[in-house]
């Protein structure tokens, strides 16, 4: 690893064919469903499989993390400058015969370069939906109509997935910085947001929620986006096993807690500001202010399932959102009990990372279903393009 460049792009037109090679699947797939459907109906299906296989790389670089696979290949963005491991062999044999323990390792490199690989494919999935957004938005501009969707929701997704990629760049040329693996975190999430709202646009179900009900939504998504950041932090710190009963932390309802070292952001992994080791007190910290804001979230969520149960009666359209949300609730517990009970299982651990996803995908659905009703075309291949006409 020593003297090992951190960038070496030779390698990067290669990882992008690699990309592109594996997005032609789902591609194929979707063309050939939607074949027989017009152009908006291909861009909901492709935007559904952007947000479907967005979901799977957020829970595949939590695996990446779990084991400790983020410096499996220390450069960026391949493999000691080859496009895959299998370049590599040589160097990777020697970095694991030196500390067979360490970071690199056959596997681990495998990890990581599949984690980048998806990583492209996703990648190329939204440079797709871009530019058939764009084409799309012309098309039907010139007969007076609307898609539903503006294309610039598109076109945003482009460039996010683009600054996302430069995180995950830092994350390995950082040496797993704590504050930067976290944002590349909060980068995943956002992208899945993107594409929710863009994929509920094109529903052809268009209902009003409540302005009390979707102020409650919003004011639940913000408290559940810094529980999922508090939650990168506690992972990415390593804190989860700093508490291992429940409901109290270490015999305690209080227990020993150093915040200011444990939240600061500008640190290297596993030490201080000051560059010494960070105490335990600072994990606990970090994982028990975790735990405290996870009763407030699970709390407020309760309550929104209540207010949409409750105007679910006059309005029927919410009630499947209420089974929905009660039930990602449900699986954050569980999840998150579990990893706490059963010593951080990388099931649990990646159960948990999923549902905090699947929730902030949900609520940013709910608030994008329930948005100004606007007329959009017909699904189907060879329907007329009337303006103004709702369907």
């Amino acid at each position: 690893m020593n003297g090992q460049a951190l960038y070496d792009l030779a390698p990067a037109a290669h990882i992008a064919l690699l990309g592109l090679a594996l997005a032609t699947g789902p591609l194929a797939w979707v063309w050939l469903r939607q074949r027989d459907m017009a152009p908006a109906a291909r861009l909901r299906a492709l935007t559904w499989l952007a947000l479907f296989l967005t979901l799977d790389l957020v829970v595949f670089g939590a695996f990446t993390r779990l084991t400790d696979s983020g410096l499996g290949c220390p450069d960026w963005p391949g493999c000691y400058g080859n496009a895959s491991p299998l370049g590599a062999q040589t160097q990777i044999d020697a970095a694991q015969a030196s500390l067979p323990s360490g970071p690199v390792t056959q596997g681990k490199a495998w990890i990581e370069m599949i984690h980048r690989y998806l990583a492209t494919a996703v990648g190329v999935l939204i440079v797709v939906l871009a530019a058939a957004s764009w084409s799309e938005h012309r098309r039907v501009a010139r007969a007076g109509a609307s898609t539903g969707v503006s294309p610039w929701w598109a076109t945003a997704t482009l460039l996010w997935v683009c600054l996302q990629g430069a995180f995950g760049a830092l994350t390995v040329t950082m040496k797993l910085n704590p504050a930067v693996v976290t944002a590349h975190l909060l980068g995943g999430i956002a992208l899945l947001a993107l594409l929710a709202a863009q994929a509920q646009g094109y529903g052809r179900e268009r209902n009003v929620l409540p302005h009390s009900l979707r102020a409650g939504t919003l004011a639940v998504l913000a408290l559940s986006i810094a529980q999922v950041a508090l939650g990168g932090w506690v992972s990415t710190n390593y804190a989860v096993l700093a508490c291992t009963d429940f409901p109290t932390c270490q015999g305690s309802w209080w227990p020993a807690m150093e915040f200011g070292q444990g939240f600061a952001l500008r640190r290297e992994l596993g030490q201080t500001s000051d560059g010494a080791w960070l105490p335990f007190a600072a994990l606990t910290a970090i994982h028990y202010a975790h735990r405290l804001l996870a009763y407030a979230v699970l709390t407020v969520i309760a309550l929104l399932c209540w207010r949409v149960a409750v105007a679910a009666r006059r309005l029927p359209w919410l009630g499947r959102w209420v089974w929905a949300l009660a039930g990602v609730a449900l699986w954050q517990f569980a999840s998150g009990l579990a990893n706490v009970l059963l010593g951080w299982p990388i099931a649990a651990a990646l159960a948990h990372t999923a549902g905090a996803a699947a929730l902030v995908a949900l609520l940013v659905s709910l608030l994008a279903h329930a948005g100004v009703a606007r007329p959009v075309p017909s699904l189907r291949r060879g329907a007329e393009l009337q303006p103004g006409a709702a369907h």
